[in-house]
């Protein structure tokens, strides 16, 4: 029965167009879906966050039916701060999609990805999708593309790979890249019958299925999905839980489902090679292995690289903490975060502190995700400035490493490797390439070239540097990281966003009065009619030092009128910091205060006099 199964992952850079393609593969294979969604994008991502931000953070399934075969899907992210859910769910598949830009060619993440997919074996199909770009170059990006299978160290059956060419957004696929040619997305679907292997598995073996996604169900309990390696499953079988430290627990499998579309529906049996859903195991997590009940034999646990960046999570202590949230205690917060750790393996929670938790992650993205998600859920906390991760090896510390792509008009290089190697970073590469003109002859204007930089870089230079990066580079610039790996610690880094916050003195309500006289100090924050507290930032000082305002201070009232009174004066607009931009700003004395309704700033310490006890004794 396996043979009628394809198992088959996307993977690609962020924004290359994972979502899209599966989206027309599920539409124009007639795939019944539970409701008629036009807008492209919204079928496979429908989280709230990915569908405002435009990236997948979730890896999906899905299943489509094409003739006789039926073809499980898997949508991964694209960004790497989520790379433990490409590790995982790439253990589902037999092959992958690779898709590639057609204009940008292969991308930082396009490397991450195919590495993880070239190591575990798969058979790669590549579709160089957007080739209804105005500037598409396929051919180009198609040895581009092989240069890097060949750099990865691909064997000679994974570099004789298949090409198609696409336009996802209009539902074409074609073996050649001429859109002229194309009138559907079929010939890719034909490609991933042909070329994706038959999946590997006995049915007449003892059960072996791994878990690799874990997600809870308000109706049947937590749900373990994975794939069925060995032997077969069906609903009511008892079971043998083997968790991930090797103890094994007797289970029975009270509801087995598989997919079709993007619904998991009920069936009664499934066979090796076939991607399942079962609930009844209540403790499942990833990594564990669902075995059969008299021969349990363990599946190798899924290994997924450690976090490089740490926060600590509170509960918030601001004098407006209970305010705004509806789960504000640190019960509430401590077991949401150790639900979480069951769901996303790339997370840590390495120290609770009774009202403080340290947790790790990938990287900034990928626990600001986390924060936004708790905030919508009704969370209030505090979070301190990101940190990195460092360890010991052979009586060395170590620190994590990145590599930074960067690709920007030539004329802002210069001003770019300054930055970069005042935060300790290497460059380890440079080139030009030239703009073309409509009628694709090179300019002869230097100003005209890009500039493509690669550079080794701490993790901790790389902090509050986006948005430098974009000032500096007038918007132009295209910059992406890869985790390179943990290399000599460069020591501590100096302040690369030195500022001086401006502090409300006294709590009460923002008004213009107070205002005006405050943005002659720097930029604000706030507008008018801000409830504010003893501690809060409300701005950034124009110099590098703290200062101390009230925005809250009133006009005296008199019956007195001087020259130029009701002189027209008006505030500026303030600066509206995002989840983001507040933790890249904040120093190390400082919280982001996170709430359903409002990101402030506020001092760790919020007592003007209590600080400047503390300034003493340091």
């Amino acid at each position: 029965m396996n043979n009628q199964i394809r198992n088959v992952a996307i993977i690609a850079h962020v924004d290359h167009g994972k979502t899209t393609l599966v989206d027309a593969l599920l539409r124009q294979s007639k795939t019944a879906l539970k409701s008629d969604v036009n807008e492209r994008g919204l079928i496979m991502d429908s989280n709230d966050l990915e569908r405002e931000r435009g990236i997948t953070i979730f890896s999906k399934n899905a299943a489509i039916q094409w003739g006789d075969f039926k073809i499980n899907l898997i949508d991964t992210p694209g960004h790497a701060d989520f790379g433990g859910e490409v590790e995982r769910v790439l253990k589902m598949a037999d092959g992958v999609l690779l898709l590639v830009d057609a204009k940008e060619g292969p991308m930082p993440q396009t490397r991450f990805v195919l590495k993880k997919a070239l190591a575990l074996g798969h058979q790669v199909i590549v579709v160089i999708n957007k080739i209804d770009k105005k500037d598409a170059r396929p051919a180009v990006v198609l040895d581009k593309t092989f240069d890097l299978f060949v750099e990865l160290g691909a064997t000679d059956k994974q570099t004789d790979f298949p090409v198609i060419y696409a336009s996802a957004m209009l539902g074409k696929a074609g073996t050649e890249p001429d859109l002229a040619t194309m009138t559907d997305i079929s010939p890719l679907l034909d490609l991933i019958v042909k070329f994706i292997p038959v999946p590997a598995g006995d049915a007449s073996k003892p059960l072996q299925m791994l878990v690799v996604t874990a997600v809870p169900d308000n109706f049947k309990g937590k749900i373990a999905v994975g794939r069925v390696f060995q032997g077969q499953i069906k609903a009511g079988d008892s079971v043998t839980h083997i968790k991930r430290d090797g103890t094994m627990k007797p289970a029975k499998i009270t509801s087995l489902m598989t997919f079709h579309g993007l619904e998991r529906v009920e069936t009664a049996r499934a066979v090796a090679g076939d991607i399942v859903a079962i609930a009844g195991i209540p403790d499942v997590s990833i990594g564990e292995t669902i075995a059969d009940q008299d021969q349990p034999l363990a599946l190798p646990v899924l290994g997924i690289e450690k976090p490089t960046v740490k926060m600590t999570f509170g509960v918030n202590t601001s004098p407006f903490a209970g305010r705004e949230g509806q789960f504000v205690t640190s019960r509430h917060l401590r077991e949401r975060l150790y639900k979480e750790l069951e769901t996303d393996v790339a997370l840590e929670l390495t120290e609770d502190f009774g009202d403080s938790f340290v947790m790790a992650g990938r990287g900034e993205l990928h626990l600001s995700i986390l924060i936004e998600r708790l905030r919508r859920e009704g969370f209030e906390l505090q979070v301190s400035r990101p940190q990195v991760i460092l360890k010991e090896a052979n009586g060395v510390l170590l620190a994590p490493f990145e590599e930074l792509f960067v690709e920007l008009p030539e004329q802002f290089a210069g001003a770019i490797i300054e930055m970069v190697g005042q935060r300790r970073g290497e460059m380890k590469d440079m080139s030009v390439s030239p703009v073309r003109n409509d009628a694709g002859a090179i300019s002869n204007g230097v100003s005209d070239g890009i500039t493509h930089l690669r550079f080794l870089i701490p993790t901790a230079g790389l902090f509050g540097w986006r948005d430098i990066f974009l000032t500096k580079t007038k918007g132009l610039g295209i910059m992406n990281t890869l985790f390179f790996g943990y290399e000599p610690d460069p020591g501590a880094l100096s302040d690369f966003n030195p500022h001086g916050s401006l502090i409300s003195i006294e709590g009460g309500i923002s008004n213009n009065y107070g205002l005006l006289n405050a943005q002659e100090r720097g930029t604000l924050f706030i507008g008018n009619g801000v409830e504010v507290y003893e501690g809060m930032i409300v701005g950034q000082n124009a110099r590098d030092e703290d200062l101390e305002i009230n925005v809250c201070k009133t006009k005296r009232l008199s019956n007195m009128r001087s020259k130029g009174d009701g002189a027209s004066e008006s505030l500026t607009t303030p600066r509206l910091l995002t989840l983001e931009e507040s933790l890249a700003y904040i120093g190390d004395d400082e919280l982001v205060e996170v709430t359903p309704k409002n990101i402030r700033l506020r001092k760790k310490i919020l007592s003007s006099i209590d600080r400047k006890r503390t300034l003493r004794k340091s």
